[in-house]
């Protein structure tokens, strides 16, 4: 006998393809016409390809980018810290208000590694989340707290990367 339930998976680690695999996870569930929010933590406002191609799945699709694409070289800490933690607000509601089957939270893991919110509170809310959806959380620096809360975790590692060799990104592949 088999059982259903709402998964929580975590894709992890320094390689490529943490985002990536979430949106193929969301992908899979819009082809069963089930509703899919994905917040995106870090990413700023610059144009990339997933961000256009979710236009053509609404209203099955909600697509928040909510970062300003901070990281380690922030012009403005507080304001990046403030951003994630309204995101963080958003994304709370999201999951309590259980109008998705399948809620992402991309790059959430750099949130409590860079000390912008207590890693307990998303634990809690993780925990608390309604039985039936399925939560993704994206990103390098996974605990190992989430990791055993988690049902899926995946850990990507790098083991060859073509910008070693001089290739930057590149629009519909990287971005």
């Amino acid at each position: 006998m088999s059982k259903t339930k709402g998964l929580i998976a975590v894709f992890t680690g320094n390689g490529k393809g943490k985002t990536t695999a979430s949106l193929g996870l969301a992908f899979r569930a819009l082809g069963h016409e089930h509703k899919v929010c994905i917040i995106q933590f870090i990413k700023g406002s610059w144009k990339y390809g997933e961000l256009e191609a979710a236009r053509h799945f609404s209203p099955l699709l909600d697509f928040h980018v909510m970062g300003r694409g901070f990281t380690w070289k922030s012009d403005d800490l507080d304001k990046d810290r403030e951003v994630a933690l309204e995101a963080w607000e958003f994304a709370k509601k999201t999951i309590h208000d259980n109008h998705y089957s399948l809620v992402i939270l991309d790059e959430l893991t750099y949130l409590p590694h860079y000390k912008m919110l207590d890693e307990k509170e998303i634990i809690t809310v993780l925990t608390n989340k309604p039985a039936e959806q399925h939560v993704v959380i994206t990103g390098r620096y996974a605990s190992q707290e989430l990791m055993e809360l988690a049902d899926l975790v995946t850990e990507m590692k790098e083991i060859k990367h073509p910008f070693k060799n001089g290739v930057k990104a590149q629009k519909g592949f990287e971005f």
